[in-house]
């Protein structure tokens, strides 16, 4: 807890040493817990943004923001760590600064943030958002400016999960569906979003040849789902060949399989038979 001597000057420089030991115990403690490089770094905007895909950008104006939902930066700032606690001195005369003010209660500016999702990037005011958690508060003013990506930002913790909207966003710009489908269709291995993407893209090359006609990627799509996904899935469903894996990934290891056994692209009993006894001969093994 913050204890206070009751000179500002003596409390702002207290508060700096404060948050710099609370930086080095939670750098130590992660490396002790081995966990991943990308735990304690905050989320680079424009990596978020590419990963995503920009669509368009609206200023919101000022508004109150939960501090716990700033999580990156624009400029990828080395001075502050996820949670704005300085990583080393050099910040500290500014920081002191601002955390003598505070506690005197004058005018601090409002910061000005990126809005992608419910998630915050900071433009401008790094120092400020750091003594403002180290102050214990939970909001702080700022302007915002809302961006729209063509993949919503849920799910995104660090900075490794951005490979995952990459590849999603990729996949769904060589197959765009839509609404329920596009909710649906998801896949915990970022690479797989390739190899799904050349699976529709080869049956939707099939249906082609058969009709006779020319289908662009969104009708590709939506027949695909409705034709071959949804149904496919139902089967696996009824046969109870689902597992602890999402329906798409038990998609994709029954369509491999149905070709490796059948060398066929029907979907019918058989099918399933041969590929539940060949998955249950692989379980006695």
């Amino acid at each position: 807890m913050r204890r206070d001597t009751g000179f500002p000057v003596a409390d702002a420089e207290n508060d700096f040493l404060r948050a710099r030991r609370r930086q080095v115990m939670s750098r130590l403690a992660a490396w002790l817990r081995r966990e991943p490089d990308d735990v304690n770094i905050m989320l680079p905007f424009h990596e978020v943004v590419e990963a995503l895909g920009m669509v368009s950008e609206k200023r919101l104006g000022l508004q109150s923001i939960r501090l716990d939902s700033i999580v990156g930066s624009v400029d990828r700032t080395r001075d502050f760590d996820r949670r704005f606690r300085p990583t080393s001195g050099r910040v500290r005369e500014r920081w002191q600064r601002l955390a003598l003010a505070q506690r005197r209660g004058e005018n601090v500016p409002p910061i000005e943030v990126y809005r992608i999702g419910e998630l915050h990037f900071i433009v401008d005011g790094h120092h400020r958002v750091s003594v403002a958690h180290a102050m214990g508060q939970s909001t702080i003013d700022a302007y915002v400016t809302q961006v729209v990506t063509r993949i919503n930002a849920s799910g995104i913790r660090y900075r490794g999960d951005l490979i995952v909207k990459d590849y999603r966003r990729l996949f769904l710009e060589r197959v765009p569906l839509t609404g329920e489908a596009r909710a649906a269709v998801v896949l915990s291995d970022p690479w797989n979003y390739a190899e799904l993407g050349e699976t529709v893209e080869a049956w939707g090359f099939r249906l082609m040849q058969d009709t006779g006609s020319f289908l662009d990627r969104g009708e590709v799509a939506r027949r695909w789902y409705a034709d071959e996904y949804k149904p496919v899935v139902a089967m696996l469903r009824q046969a109870d060949m689902i597992g602890d894996r999402t329906e798409t990934e038990a998609y994709m290891w029954v369509a491999a399989e149905r070709y490796r056994l059948i060398r066929t692209h029907r979907w019918d009993a058989e099918v399933i038979n041969a590929v539940r006894e060949e998955a249950q001969g692989h379980g006695r093994r």
